[in-house]
């Protein structure tokens, strides 16, 4: 259960997509890899047998360990997962008010099982940009108590809420965080107060504590170790404060927020890790292994960070030419060594990992009949004819070789004819890199719930399957035969 154990830890240390990238920082940095930034030149400072990492918009990021023998052109080892799951995020001016209480406005981000939400212990946390020695500078905020409430009507004023719960999004989807006669008995605004009158100067925005409840910005402040008159703008989301933990009644589940996709990009790094832990891991190796973490996944992945940016074919291409010797033709010429980044990507191989869908003993018929997939069984390879996911046969035997070589159980999904297919990071990045691609998940229950449920057994096992797919590529990926 040490996977499993790991993984809560890591997921209740993570409530946004900017601390999912904070934490696989550490994991990483713990295991020897080494920063880089996508801004700088990378000439002289990327070396065989050794491993990387960098980020974007820090909430997406990319890690990789460079084989002894790679050579420029050669294919690389790909899992990409992503950072976000859906949630509420706080409006750009969240300041409400009705019936004596204070409240907050928050916009929907994602797909979420919006009912899941009422009746919850939420508090906020994400990305604090603070004034700091003349800079702008980011911080990163988790409020650890339950601030903010989305309470239900009561049974007595709505009797059919039993049978059907039905509410407005916009206007019945706010949050109370106190009372309004709180806020204004407290002795303690005084700091809120003197910046309030110091921002009456001109200011192309309102201030920060005019658009936000002033309480709620002094928490902020604190949770960011600034001063109140320090905080300009900060990117928040809510979150559910009761930690992820074991269920079951023999721990053979674990429920919590954002399994999905936390667990995959958890298993990601973790195989890739794993997959180097030992001093020659790198010897004798021609590929290069590499993870990508991706943000707005949930949203469509159309942004700087997301998968469908050029945040990883352009780290491809830099890594295509690694250590390349310039061609020269007949006349002198050096030709383009943009070839080297073709056949790199027709070389390699992405497993796109996303959280799949265990069959559910209460609404079986929601699934196809002779594809259930169940929780500690394994990871799930998830097929569309549609191509809502990238699956194909050489990819299914090249994962099912790598889960021979670590002993790991797999399933097989795919939806019924007459219900929707959702989809993933793998279809876009299939397309943007022309690079072979499989998608596979862990099975979990109530995905894009507040709660959700998955296999605490599952955990271990995509992680050995990931870190046997990194081991034996260069040798799998010889073996089966496609153009």
């Amino acid at each position: 259960m040490t996977y499993a154990s790991d993984f809560l830890s890591f997921v209740n240390a993570s409530p946004s997509p900017y601390h999912v990238v904070e934490n696989a920082k550490k994991l990483l940095i713990n295991a020897g890899f080494l920063e880089l930034k996508e801004r700088d030149s990378w000439a002289g400072k990327i070396e065989k047998g050794k491993k990387y990492f960098l980020t974007r918009n820090g909430s997406s990021i990319v890690a990789f360990g460079v084989g002894q023998d790679w050579k420029a052109g050669n294919g690389i080892a790909m899992v990409g997962a992503h950072t976000d799951s859906p949630t509420l995020r706080l409006k750009p001016v969240s300041k409400k008010w009705s019936e004596g209480y204070l409240q907050v406005g928050v916009e929907l981000y994602g797909g979420g099982l919006w009912h899941s939400w009422f009746d919850r212990d939420l508090s906020v946390a994400g990305r604090v940009y603070a004034s700091e020695n003349g800079n702008l500078v980011p911080k990163l905020i988790k409020i650890n108590k339950p601030i903010l409430r989305i309470p239900t009507l009561a049974i007595h004023l709505d009797r059919d809420a039993n049978t059907k719960f039905e509410f407005n999004k916009e206007s019945q989807l706010f949050p109370i965080a106190g009372l309004a006669e709180e806020m204004l008995n407290k002795s303690d605004t005084s700091e809120i107060a003197s910046v309030e009158e110091d921002q009456r100067s001109f200011h192309s925005l309102a201030a920060v504590s005019d658009r936000h409840q002033p309480k709620v910005v002094a928490l902020i402040a604190e949770a960011a170790g600034v001063p109140i008159s320090a905080v300009r703008d900060f990117e928040l989301i809510l979150y559910d404060t009761h930690p992820g933990t074991f269920g079951g009644i023999s721990d053979e589940f674990i429920v919590s927020q954002r399994l999905d996709n936390q667990m995959m990009s958890y298993c990601a790094i973790r195989g890739l890790i794993d997959s180097l832990e030992a001093v020659d891991a790198l010897e004798g190796d021609a590929t290069i292994r590499l993870i990508s973490c991706f943000d707005h996944e949930e949203i469509g992945s159309e942004s700087a960070q997301g998968a469908r940016s050029n945040f990883l074919p352009a780290i491809v291409k830099r890594l295509s030419s690694l250590s390349a010797v310039p061609d020269v033709d007949t006349s002198g010429a050096a030709t383009d060594a943009s070839r080297h980044y073709e056949e790199t990507a027709i070389k390699s191989f992405l497993i796109s990992a996303d959280m799949a869908h265990a069959v559910h003993p209460n609404y079986s018929g929601k699934y196809d009949s002779t594809h259930r997939p169940q929780m500690n069984k394994g990871p799930v390879i998830k097929i569309n004819a549609n191509q809502r996911y990238s699956t194909n046969s050489p990819g299914i035997l090249l994962v099912e070789e790598a889960a021979k070589i670590s002993k790991t159980p797999l399933q097989l999904f795919v939806v019924r004819n007459d219900s929707s297919c959702g989809s993933t990071i793998g279809p876009a990045l299939a397309s943007l890199l022309g690079t072979r691609t499989l998608d596979l998940g862990n099975p979990q229950l109530s995905m894009h719930s507040i709660r959700e449920t998955g296999g605490s057994a599952d955990v271990e096992h995509a992680c050995s399957l990931f870190a046997a797919y990194f081991n034996n590529y260069e040798k799998l990926e010889k073996s089966i035969i496609v153009d």
